[in-house]
C-alpha cells in the first residue's frame, strides 16, 4: 500500500456548513463561473489531444502544460461544487438596508466599533458596513469599510447593542468590543461600497 501524498497529510479540514448571505444575483454568478470552467476544460482537453499527437511525451512540454492546466481547472470546479453543496445561500436586497431598525447591530447596518485588546489595553476605532459574503470595499468619502457578515469580527458583533462592552475571543486574541453607534447606510454609500458580484476565490493547495 502506497504512503499518502504529503499534501493530504497536513490538509486543513473543510469548514462546517454555513448559512451565507449574498446579494441578489450571486447564485447566477456562481453558475456562470462553473459553466465557464467547463468550457475552459473542454478547450484544454482539445489542446492536450493535439499536443499528444506531436510525438514523444517525455519532451512534449505542450502536453504537460495542458495536463497541468486541466488539473488546475478540475480543482477549481471541485472547490466551487463543494462550496455550493456544503452551504445554504440566502439572497438579500441591499435596498432593505436603508430603513432597518437600529436597536441591535444587524446585517446591513453601519456601526462605529471600539475594540480594546485585552493584553495591551490598546483601543482602536472602526466604522463598518456589515455586508454580505465577500464584500471588502471601502468608501473614501465617509471612511466606511465593508465587513463580511461571516468574518470572525462580524460574527462577534452581530446582535450587540450600543454602549454595551462585550468580551470576545477573536483570531488575534481576546478583546472587548463596544458598539458606539448604529445607523443605516445611505444610497450613495452603498453605490460606492458594493462592487460587482464576483465568484468566490479559493486558496491554492
Amino acid at each position: 500500500m502506497a504512503p499518502p501524498r504529503r499534501k493530504h497529510i497536513f490538509r486543513l479540514p473543510a469548514p462546517a456548513p454555513a448559512t451565507i448571505y449574498v446579494r441578489a444575483g450571486f447564485n447566477r454568478v456562481l453558475a456562470g463561473e462553473f459553466a465557464a470552467l467547463k468550457v475552459k476544460r473542454a478547450e484544454l482537453v482539445v489542446d492536450k489531444v493535439e499536443a499528444h499527437s506531436q510525438g514523444d511525451l517525455r519532451e512534449n512540454f505542450g502536453f504537460k502544460a495542458a495536463k497541468d492546466a486541466i488539473r488546475a481547472v478540475d480543482r477549481k470546479m471541485d472547490e466551487l461544487d463543494r462550496f455550493y453543496l456544503r452551504n445554504t445561500f440566502i439572497e438579500v436586497d441591499p435596498a432593505g438596508w436603508l430603513t432597518k431598525p437600529t436597536d441591535t447591530l444587524l446585517l446591513g447596518h453601519v456601526a462605529e466599533i471600539e475594540k480594546e485588546d485585552v493584553g495591551t489595553s490598546r483601543k482602536h476605532r472602526f466604522t463598518f458596513l456589515v455586508a454580505t459574503y465577500g464584500e471588502t470595499g471601502s468608501d473614501p468619502e465617509s471612511g466606511v469599510e465593508c465587513l463580511p457578515h461571516n468574518s470572525p469580527l462580524a460574527a462577534a458583533l452581530l446582535g450587540l447593542t450600543v454602549n454595551t462592552p462585550t468580551r470576545v475571543t477573536l483570531p488575534a486574541g481576546a478583546a472587548v468590543l463596544t458598539v458606539r453607534s448604529i445607523r443605516n447606510p445611505t444610497q450613495p454609500e452603498l453605490d460606492r461600497l458594493l462592487a460587482p458580484i464576483k465568484p468566490p476565490e479559493f486558496a491554492e493547495e
